[in-house]
Protein backbone atom coordinates (compact mmCIF):
# COMPACT_ATOMS: atom_id res chain seq x y z
CA UNK A 1 0.00 0.00 0.00
CA UNK A 2 0.97 3.50 -0.72
CA UNK A 3 2.44 5.55 1.71
CA UNK A 4 0.29 8.81 2.08
CA UNK A 5 2.36 12.15 1.80
CA UNK A 6 2.85 14.94 4.12
CA UNK A 7 -0.48 16.99 4.30
CA UNK A 8 0.04 21.33 3.56
CA UNK A 9 -0.52 23.06 6.31
CA UNK A 10 -4.31 24.07 7.09
CA UNK A 11 -4.99 27.72 5.93
CA UNK A 12 -6.12 29.95 8.91
CA UNK A 13 -9.68 30.87 9.28
CA UNK A 14 -10.82 33.96 7.78
CA UNK A 15 -13.66 34.47 10.45
CA UNK A 16 -13.19 37.40 13.40
CA UNK A 17 -12.20 35.81 16.49
CA UNK A 18 -15.23 35.51 18.94
CA UNK A 19 -13.96 38.54 21.06
CA UNK A 20 -10.79 40.60 21.16
CA UNK A 21 -9.42 41.52 25.02
CA UNK A 22 -8.13 44.54 25.55
CA UNK A 23 -4.43 44.92 27.32
CA UNK A 24 -5.51 45.60 30.57
CA UNK A 25 -7.25 41.80 30.45
CA UNK A 26 -5.07 39.40 32.05
CA UNK A 27 -5.54 35.89 29.95
CA UNK A 28 -5.16 32.25 31.23
CA UNK A 29 -1.74 31.75 32.34
CA UNK A 30 -1.23 35.92 32.40
CA UNK A 31 -2.78 35.60 35.43
CA UNK A 32 0.30 34.03 37.14
CA UNK A 33 2.27 35.82 39.83
CA UNK A 34 5.13 34.64 37.77
CA UNK A 35 4.07 35.04 34.71
CA UNK A 36 7.03 36.70 32.38
CA UNK A 37 5.99 37.05 28.67
CA UNK A 38 9.37 36.43 27.69
CA UNK A 39 9.74 33.21 29.07
CA UNK A 40 6.72 32.00 27.55
CA UNK A 41 6.68 31.04 23.97
CA UNK A 42 4.44 32.98 21.85
CA UNK A 43 2.43 29.83 20.10
CA UNK A 44 0.08 31.04 17.37
CA UNK A 45 -2.80 29.26 15.52
CA UNK A 46 -1.62 28.53 11.93
CA UNK A 47 2.14 27.73 13.11
CA UNK A 48 4.02 24.81 12.23
CA UNK A 49 6.62 23.01 14.30
CA UNK A 50 9.97 20.92 13.49
CA UNK A 51 7.91 21.31 9.37
CA UNK A 52 5.33 18.32 11.08
CA UNK A 53 2.97 19.70 13.92
CA UNK A 54 0.51 21.94 12.61
CA UNK A 55 -1.53 24.26 15.77
CA UNK A 56 -5.10 24.42 15.68
CA UNK A 57 -6.44 25.37 18.92
CA UNK A 58 -4.90 25.72 22.44
CA UNK A 59 -6.62 23.05 24.67
CA UNK A 60 -4.97 24.74 28.52
CA UNK A 61 -2.48 25.67 29.93
CA UNK A 62 -0.29 25.14 33.28
CA UNK A 63 1.69 26.46 35.90
CA UNK A 64 4.52 26.47 33.55
CA UNK A 65 3.23 25.43 29.86
CA UNK A 66 0.89 26.08 27.72
CA UNK A 67 -0.93 22.89 25.58
CA UNK A 68 -2.21 22.86 22.03
CA UNK A 69 -4.08 20.43 19.82
CA UNK A 70 -2.18 20.08 16.41
CA UNK A 71 -1.88 18.30 13.31
CA UNK A 72 0.81 15.47 12.74
CA UNK A 73 0.91 16.57 9.24
CA UNK A 74 3.05 13.52 8.54
CA UNK A 75 0.69 11.01 10.24
CA UNK A 76 -2.56 12.64 9.54
CA UNK A 77 -3.72 12.79 12.89
CA UNK A 78 -4.04 15.02 15.88
CA UNK A 79 -1.39 15.04 18.52
CA UNK A 80 -1.02 17.25 21.97
CA UNK A 81 2.24 19.86 22.25
CA UNK A 82 2.87 21.13 25.56
CA UNK A 83 5.56 23.67 25.32
CA UNK A 84 7.23 24.89 28.45
CA UNK A 85 7.96 28.01 29.63
CA UNK A 86 12.13 28.68 29.50
CA UNK A 87 14.57 27.02 31.98
CA UNK A 88 12.01 25.54 34.19
CA UNK A 89 12.71 22.34 36.35
CA UNK A 90 9.55 20.45 35.28
CA UNK A 91 10.69 20.59 31.81
CA UNK A 92 13.47 18.34 31.66
CA UNK A 93 12.50 16.25 34.56
CA UNK A 94 8.99 15.26 32.73
CA UNK A 95 10.76 14.18 29.76
CA UNK A 96 13.85 12.63 31.73
CA UNK A 97 11.00 10.09 33.87
CA UNK A 98 8.71 9.83 30.35
CA UNK A 99 11.65 8.19 28.57
CA UNK A 100 12.02 6.26 31.86
CA UNK A 101 8.37 4.95 31.72
CA UNK A 102 9.15 4.37 27.71
CA UNK A 103 12.00 2.32 28.61
CA UNK A 104 10.55 0.15 31.08
CA UNK A 105 9.29 -3.30 29.68
CA UNK A 106 6.40 -4.93 30.56
CA UNK A 107 3.25 -6.50 30.08
CA UNK A 108 1.37 -5.26 32.90
CA UNK A 109 -2.32 -3.77 31.92
CA UNK A 110 -1.65 -0.50 33.93
CA UNK A 111 1.13 0.67 31.43
CA UNK A 112 -1.18 1.61 29.08
CA UNK A 113 -2.90 3.91 31.72
CA UNK A 114 0.06 6.17 32.37
CA UNK A 115 0.71 8.73 29.82
CA UNK A 116 3.73 8.19 27.24
CA UNK A 117 5.58 10.93 24.92
CA UNK A 118 5.32 10.86 21.20
CA UNK A 119 8.15 12.94 20.77
CA UNK A 120 10.42 15.76 22.06
CA UNK A 121 11.96 19.02 20.41
CA UNK A 122 13.30 22.44 21.47
CA UNK A 123 12.72 26.09 20.37
CA UNK A 124 14.23 29.13 20.91
CA UNK A 125 12.95 32.08 22.56
CA UNK A 126 13.58 35.53 23.75
CA UNK A 127 14.66 34.05 27.24
CA UNK A 128 16.49 31.03 26.01
CA UNK A 129 14.99 27.32 24.43
CA UNK A 130 11.77 26.28 24.92
CA UNK A 131 11.11 22.29 25.96
CA UNK A 132 7.71 20.98 24.14
CA UNK A 133 6.58 17.60 24.25
CA UNK A 134 4.56 15.84 22.17
CA UNK A 135 1.63 13.49 23.43
CA UNK A 136 -1.43 11.65 22.25
CA UNK A 137 -4.20 13.90 22.68
CA UNK A 138 -6.11 13.24 25.66
CA UNK A 139 -9.66 14.45 26.61
CA UNK A 140 -11.33 15.89 29.46
CA UNK A 141 -9.35 16.13 32.94
CA UNK A 142 -11.40 14.36 36.40
CA UNK A 143 -11.42 18.00 37.39
CA UNK A 144 -13.11 18.93 34.47
CA UNK A 145 -15.30 15.70 34.91
CA UNK A 146 -16.11 16.75 38.43
CA UNK A 147 -17.14 20.21 37.48
CA UNK A 148 -19.39 19.39 34.44
CA UNK A 149 -21.26 17.16 36.35
CA UNK A 150 -22.16 19.68 39.22
CA UNK A 151 -19.10 19.40 41.50
CA UNK A 152 -19.22 15.44 42.33
CA UNK A 153 -18.66 12.60 40.35
CA UNK A 154 -21.60 9.66 40.62
CA UNK A 155 -20.68 6.30 42.37
CA UNK A 156 -20.77 3.70 39.63
CA UNK A 157 -18.38 5.97 37.39
CA UNK A 158 -16.14 6.82 40.28
CA UNK A 159 -15.39 2.94 41.44
CA UNK A 160 -14.29 1.95 37.80
CA UNK A 161 -11.89 4.74 37.52
CA UNK A 162 -10.49 4.15 40.84
CA UNK A 163 -9.37 0.30 39.61
CA UNK A 164 -7.89 1.67 36.31
CA UNK A 165 -5.95 4.12 38.29
CA UNK A 166 -4.68 1.21 40.78
CA UNK A 167 -3.82 -0.34 37.70
CA UNK A 168 -1.74 2.34 36.29
CA UNK A 169 -0.32 3.13 39.74
CA UNK A 170 0.19 -0.91 40.50
CA UNK A 171 2.87 -0.75 37.20
CA UNK A 172 4.32 2.78 37.88
CA UNK A 173 5.24 1.98 41.32
CA UNK A 174 5.98 -1.95 41.50
CA UNK A 175 7.62 -1.97 37.93
CA UNK A 176 8.67 1.62 36.89
CA UNK A 177 9.73 2.90 40.74
CA UNK A 178 8.08 5.97 40.02
CA UNK A 179 6.62 8.14 42.47
CA UNK A 180 4.58 10.90 40.83
CA UNK A 181 4.28 13.22 44.20
CA UNK A 182 1.02 15.08 42.12
CA UNK A 183 -1.64 12.83 41.84
CA UNK A 184 -4.74 15.23 41.61
CA UNK A 185 -8.08 15.49 39.65
CA UNK A 186 -6.29 17.82 37.18
CA UNK A 187 -3.40 15.51 36.66
CA UNK A 188 -5.95 12.61 35.18
CA UNK A 189 -6.89 12.77 31.52
CA UNK A 190 -9.44 10.59 30.27
CA UNK A 191 -8.70 8.90 27.21
CA UNK A 192 -10.56 9.47 23.76
CA UNK A 193 -12.70 6.82 21.49
CA UNK A 194 -14.08 8.99 19.42
CA UNK A 195 -11.40 11.12 17.39
CA UNK A 196 -14.69 12.56 15.58
CA UNK A 197 -14.85 15.28 18.57
CA UNK A 198 -11.50 16.88 17.62
CA UNK A 199 -12.86 17.08 13.95
CA UNK A 200 -15.88 19.14 15.38
CA UNK A 201 -13.70 21.27 17.60
CA UNK A 202 -11.27 22.26 15.34
CA UNK A 203 -14.00 23.20 12.61
CA UNK A 204 -15.85 25.20 15.52
CA UNK A 205 -12.49 26.62 15.89
CA UNK A 206 -12.47 27.15 12.09
CA UNK A 207 -15.84 28.86 11.75
CA UNK A 208 -15.75 30.84 15.30
CA UNK A 209 -11.83 31.53 16.56
CA UNK A 210 -11.36 31.27 20.25
CA UNK A 211 -11.07 34.49 21.99
CA UNK A 212 -7.83 36.45 22.34
CA UNK A 213 -5.44 39.41 22.63
CA UNK A 214 -3.64 41.18 20.91
CA UNK A 215 -0.25 43.44 22.36
CA UNK A 216 2.18 44.55 19.67
CA UNK A 217 3.34 40.87 18.15
CA UNK A 218 1.86 38.94 20.29
CA UNK A 219 -1.59 36.95 20.76
CA UNK A 220 -2.58 34.83 24.09
CA UNK A 221 -5.00 32.86 23.25
CA UNK A 222 -7.90 32.02 25.43
CA UNK A 223 -8.72 27.84 25.80
CA UNK A 224 -10.93 25.60 23.78
CA UNK A 225 -12.96 23.35 26.02
CA UNK A 226 -13.96 19.73 25.36
CA UNK A 227 -17.53 18.56 26.66
CA UNK A 228 -18.73 14.95 28.58
CA UNK A 229 -18.36 12.42 25.89
CA UNK A 230 -21.13 9.85 25.66
CA UNK A 231 -18.62 7.07 26.45
CA UNK A 232 -15.21 8.45 27.78
CA UNK A 233 -12.29 6.48 27.74
CA UNK A 234 -9.92 4.73 30.19
CA UNK A 235 -8.55 7.75 33.14
CA UNK A 236 -4.26 8.42 32.19
CA UNK A 237 -2.22 9.63 34.60
CA UNK A 238 0.02 12.77 33.16
CA UNK A 239 1.83 15.48 33.86
CA UNK A 240 5.32 14.22 35.54
CA UNK A 241 7.16 17.07 35.91
CA UNK A 242 7.57 16.38 39.64
CA UNK A 243 7.95 12.64 39.74
CA UNK A 244 11.08 10.92 41.30
CA UNK A 245 11.95 7.69 39.76
CA UNK A 246 14.75 5.00 40.98
CA UNK A 247 15.54 3.36 44.49
CA UNK A 248 13.95 5.55 47.28
CA UNK A 249 12.82 6.57 49.66
CA UNK A 250 13.77 10.15 48.41
CA UNK A 251 13.56 13.25 50.24
CA UNK A 252 12.44 16.64 50.24
CA UNK A 253 9.17 18.88 49.83
CA UNK A 254 7.02 17.67 47.34
CA UNK A 255 2.93 17.60 46.65
CA UNK A 256 0.68 20.23 46.46
CA UNK A 257 0.13 22.11 50.00
CA UNK A 258 -3.65 20.48 50.05
CA UNK A 259 -3.01 17.33 49.58
CA UNK A 260 0.84 16.74 51.57
CA UNK A 261 1.15 13.51 53.05
CA UNK A 262 1.94 13.91 56.89
CA UNK A 263 5.79 12.33 56.07
CA UNK A 264 6.38 15.49 53.92
CA UNK A 265 4.98 18.03 57.10
CA UNK A 266 7.20 16.16 59.53
CA UNK A 267 10.21 15.96 57.64
CA UNK A 268 10.94 12.10 57.09
CA UNK A 269 12.05 10.78 53.73
CA UNK A 270 9.31 9.14 51.56
CA UNK A 271 8.82 6.78 49.27
CA UNK A 272 5.48 5.79 46.84
CA UNK A 273 3.25 5.63 49.43
CA UNK A 274 2.51 9.40 48.76
CA UNK A 275 0.90 8.91 45.94
CA UNK A 276 -1.62 5.86 47.96
CA UNK A 277 -2.24 9.25 50.75
CA UNK A 278 -2.89 11.80 47.56
CA UNK A 279 -5.75 9.63 45.57
CA UNK A 280 -7.12 8.68 48.86
CA UNK A 281 -7.65 12.48 49.38
CA UNK A 282 -8.63 12.70 45.51
CA UNK A 283 -11.38 10.00 45.54
CA UNK A 284 -12.77 12.35 48.59
CA UNK A 285 -12.76 15.44 46.74
CA UNK A 286 -14.77 13.76 43.73
CA UNK A 287 -17.32 11.78 45.38
CA UNK A 288 -17.96 14.32 48.32
CA UNK A 289 -17.62 17.49 45.86
CA UNK A 290 -15.46 19.15 48.73
CA UNK A 291 -12.03 19.27 49.52
CA UNK A 292 -10.75 17.08 52.88
CA UNK A 293 -8.10 19.48 53.56
CA UNK A 294 -9.38 23.57 52.29
CA UNK A 295 -7.13 25.57 54.82
CA UNK A 296 -4.44 28.08 53.48
CA UNK A 297 -3.30 31.00 55.49
CA UNK A 298 -0.87 33.57 54.14
CA UNK A 299 1.66 32.36 56.27
CA UNK A 300 3.22 29.02 54.75
CA UNK A 301 3.89 28.15 58.69
CA UNK A 302 0.41 29.08 59.60
CA UNK A 303 -0.94 26.97 56.95
CA UNK A 304 1.11 23.76 57.79
CA UNK A 305 -0.02 23.80 60.97
CA UNK A 306 -3.84 24.01 60.31
CA UNK A 307 -3.20 21.26 58.06
CA UNK A 308 -1.48 19.23 60.67
CA UNK A 309 -4.25 19.91 62.91
CA UNK A 310 -7.01 19.18 60.71
CA UNK A 311 -4.85 15.72 60.34
CA UNK A 312 -5.39 14.61 64.12
CA UNK A 313 -8.93 16.06 64.16
CA UNK A 314 -9.59 13.33 61.37
CA UNK A 315 -7.38 10.63 61.98
CA UNK A 316 -6.53 11.34 65.54
CA UNK A 317 -2.53 11.71 67.02
CA UNK A 318 0.00 11.21 65.22
CA UNK A 319 2.03 7.64 66.72
CA UNK A 320 5.06 8.83 68.43
CA UNK A 321 7.36 6.54 66.50
CA UNK A 322 6.43 8.53 63.41
CA UNK A 323 7.43 11.65 65.26
CA UNK A 324 10.67 10.65 66.12
CA UNK A 325 11.60 9.98 62.56
CA UNK A 326 11.40 13.62 61.56
CA UNK A 327 11.58 17.36 63.25
CA UNK A 328 10.22 19.26 60.83
CA UNK A 329 6.41 19.20 62.68
CA UNK A 330 8.59 20.93 65.85
CA UNK A 331 8.33 24.15 63.68
CA UNK A 332 4.57 23.95 63.69
CA UNK A 333 4.63 24.32 67.86
CA UNK A 334 4.85 27.43 69.96
CA UNK A 335 7.54 27.33 73.17
CA UNK A 336 4.52 26.29 74.76
CA UNK A 337 4.41 23.10 73.01
CA UNK A 338 1.27 24.49 71.66
CA UNK A 339 0.16 24.11 68.12
CA UNK A 340 0.49 27.25 66.02
CA UNK A 341 -3.55 28.09 65.37
CA UNK A 342 -6.41 29.79 66.24
CA UNK A 343 -8.24 28.03 69.04
CA UNK A 344 -8.28 24.58 69.45
CA UNK A 345 -8.18 21.40 67.59
CA UNK A 346 -11.68 20.97 66.27
CA UNK A 347 -13.41 17.80 66.46
CA UNK A 348 -14.33 15.96 63.21
CA UNK A 349 -14.49 12.66 61.82
CA UNK A 350 -14.75 11.13 58.21
CA UNK A 351 -18.32 9.67 59.52
CA UNK A 352 -19.57 13.11 60.59
CA UNK A 353 -18.53 14.90 57.03
CA UNK A 354 -19.09 11.82 54.55
CA UNK A 355 -22.48 13.24 52.99
CA UNK A 356 -23.22 10.53 49.98
CA UNK A 357 -23.94 7.19 51.99
CA UNK A 358 -25.93 5.81 55.04
CA UNK A 359 -25.46 2.32 56.95
CA UNK A 360 -23.36 -0.62 55.65
CA UNK A 361 -22.41 1.30 52.17
CA UNK A 362 -21.26 4.37 54.42
CA UNK A 363 -19.17 1.73 56.52
CA UNK A 364 -17.34 0.36 53.55
CA UNK A 365 -16.43 3.29 51.81
CA UNK A 366 -14.77 4.77 54.87
CA UNK A 367 -13.21 1.18 55.49
CA UNK A 368 -11.84 1.63 51.87
CA UNK A 369 -10.43 5.27 52.42
CA UNK A 370 -8.98 4.77 55.64
CA UNK A 371 -6.70 2.10 53.63
CA UNK A 372 -5.47 5.22 52.27
CA UNK A 373 -5.20 7.81 54.95
CA UNK A 374 -2.66 6.56 57.53
CA UNK A 375 -0.18 8.86 59.09
CA UNK A 376 2.35 5.84 59.08
CA UNK A 377 3.29 5.83 54.81
CA UNK A 378 3.93 1.86 55.90
CA UNK A 379 0.39 1.40 56.92
CA UNK A 380 -1.28 2.53 54.11
CA UNK A 381 -2.26 -0.27 51.43
CA UNK A 382 -0.44 -0.65 48.18
CA UNK A 383 -2.24 0.36 45.02
CA UNK A 384 -2.23 -3.83 44.30
CA UNK A 385 -3.67 -4.56 47.25
CA UNK A 386 -6.30 -1.60 47.16
CA UNK A 387 -8.01 -3.64 43.82
CA UNK A 388 -9.21 -5.94 46.20
CA UNK A 389 -11.05 -4.15 48.67
CA UNK A 390 -14.79 -5.20 48.96
CA UNK A 391 -16.40 -1.38 48.33
CA UNK A 392 -14.72 -0.92 45.16
CA UNK A 393 -15.70 -3.94 43.83
CA UNK A 394 -19.50 -4.13 44.54
CA UNK A 395 -21.35 -3.49 41.83
CA UNK A 396 -23.49 -0.90 41.91
CA UNK A 397 -26.61 -3.45 41.56
CA UNK A 398 -25.74 -5.07 44.65
CA UNK A 399 -25.69 -2.05 47.24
Amino acid sequence: MPRRSHSPPRRLPEAEPEELYGPEVRLEEEGFAWYNPDKWYPVEIGQVFESRYQVLLKLGFGSASTVWLCRDLNSHSYVTLKVYETGHRQALNEERVLDHLWRVSSDHPGRSLLRSIKASFEVSGPAGPHVCLVFETLGLSLADIRELAGGKVPENLLKGLIYALLLGLDHMHSEAHVVHTDIQDGNIMLAITDTSILDDLVEAEWALPSARKIVGERITYASTGLEIPDDPGDPIICDFGDARFGDGPFEGQVMPDLYRAPEIIIGIPWDEKIDIWALGLMIWDLFQGKLLFNTRHRDRTASRAAHFARMVSLLGPPPDDLLERGSSWKELFDKEGKLMIDGEIPESSLEEEEGNLEGSEKAEFLIFLRKMLQWRPEDRLSARELMEDLWLNRQQSDE
